[in-house]
């Protein structure tokens, strides 16, 4: 089932030579710290939109980009499909060129930013860091892991914030632990990482797969907002 809402685009900005699209969130201050918020595989949807209000009420200027181009979704086999068919290097295309839009936008302070991603756009949170480097101060990957089996975080020197949870049938401990390492052996910096009783997708209070849990949603959310404020400002 589509999202009756549709994607939440509100900004244009470059890719590549081309035009990408996003949501873009700027504090009540007028600017802040650069923010790059990467959706789920369920699109640019209301709760992601609602998600980057949320951090620009907290002085981030935030930047949340389309990777499909337009679609959501409330429906797992058609949100699977839509991953399925977005082009990766677009993908990572446009969260590079949502970097250079934030560096470069009036509203966003300092010359680094952070990127915070939730299921999908968690393993893109650490795969724009790697590739971005100094350019991302910040990576903080909810539920999420780069797809690519043993990825080679070289290049990434952000301070990594991970939250995972216990209950996760797609993303087991181990694999974490492991990602953990690897990000450690690359960046010389060990990853924060945080275990939570819950299942994927806790954070989500649209619960969409049943597993929103208040509780360890607000437990992470404090904590990524002082990781977030003690890296960026």
């Amino acid at each position: 089932m589509a999202d009756p809402g549709g994607s939440r685009q509100n900004v244009t900005f470059p890719s590549n030579g081309g035009e990408a699209h996003g949501y873009l969130a700027p504090p009540p201050s007028g600017s802040g710290p650069g923010l790059v918020v990467v959706q789920e595989w369920w699109g640019l949807t209301s709760h992601i939109a609602e998600m980057s209000d949320r951090f620009a009420a907290e002085g981030f200027t935030v930047l949340a980009p389309d990777l499909y181009g337009g679609p959501t979704t409330h429906d797992k086999e058609e949100a699977a499909r839509l991953l399925q068919e977005m082009p990766v290097e677009r993908a990572a295309r446009d969260l590079r060129g949502a970097v250079d839009f934030l560096l470069e936008h009036p509203a966003a302070t300092g010359d680094a930013v952070g990127v915070v991603g939730f299921c999908m756009g968690g393993g893109f949170a650490l795969v724009l860091a790697a590739q971005e480097g100094d350019r991302v101060a910040a990576a903080v990957p909810f539920y999420g892991l780069p797809r690519v089996p043993g990825y080679d975080y070289r290049g990434l020197t952000a301070q990594v914030l991970g939250h995972y949870a216990e209950q996760d049938a797609g993303i087991p401990m181990s694999a974490v632990d492991e990602a953990a390492e690897r990000i450690e052996a690359a960046s010389g910096r060990k990853p924060e990482i945080h275990f939570y009783p819950a299942g994927h997708a806790f954070m989500n209070d649209e619960n969409l797969i049943g597993t929103y849990d208040p509780e360890q949603a607000a437990i992470a959310w404090r904590r990524t907002l002082a990781f977030l404020h003690g890296v960026l400002g």
